[in-house]
């Protein structure tokens, strides 16, 4: 087995990782769901895990994210890709059961949730926006001058991200 788990790879599974999906599509290595509970995987056995367009599909963020820390290894990179509330990407599909914003990891990083959560650390997000437009240097630019989130709160309906791709690490030492 690989120590890199595609997390709801359906057909597109990244190369050279162990794939996990609830549909039997070729290249599917462990057919699951992951709104298990307890997911069938060996706790401790990856160092890498990608999450790609499938926390905004969980029932249960908090249990994704658990079962994640539970079969990462101590120092394992998480990167989870979802898209960002204002695209209309988050909206159209009814699957969708959340609409995140950039710092939606917050909880599973922050010192007096520790006990509620599984503790990850904080390596990076970065709001994504489609390519080739004029439209996305505005935004890149808000974004670097007032932050994030002022431009979350003020801009991000009217300069629409695409994504937002968040790096973790898992924390295993208390």
């Amino acid at each position: 087995m690989s120590d890199a788990v595609d997390l709801g790879c359906g057909p597109n599974k990244v190369c050279n990782t162990f794939g996990v999906d609830c549909y039997p599509y070729e290249g599917v290595d462990k057919v699951f769901d992951l709104d298990e509970k307890s997911w069938p995987l060996e706790t401790d056995s990856f160092n890498q895990i990608y999450v790609r367009h499938v926390i905004e599909h969980v029932s249960d963020i908090k249990n994704f994210m658990n079962e994640i820390h539970r079969i990462g290894k101590d120092g394992a990179i998480v990167e989870i890709i979802t898209p960002h509330f204002s695209s209309i990407h988050s909206w159209q599909d009814p699957t969708h059961r959340w609409h995140l914003a950039s710092k939606w990891y917050k909880p599973f990083t922050e010192q007096y949730l520790a006990e509620q959560v599984s503790s990850f650390k904080h390596i990076s997000t970065d709001v994504l926006f489609s390519k080739g437009s004029l439209r996305t240097i505005i935004p890149k630019l808000m974004i670097k001058l007032f932050g994030i989130s002022s431009w979350e709160k003020h801009y991000s309906f009217i300069f629409r991200a695409k994504n937002i791709k968040t790096i973790l690490m898992i924390s295993k030492k208390s």
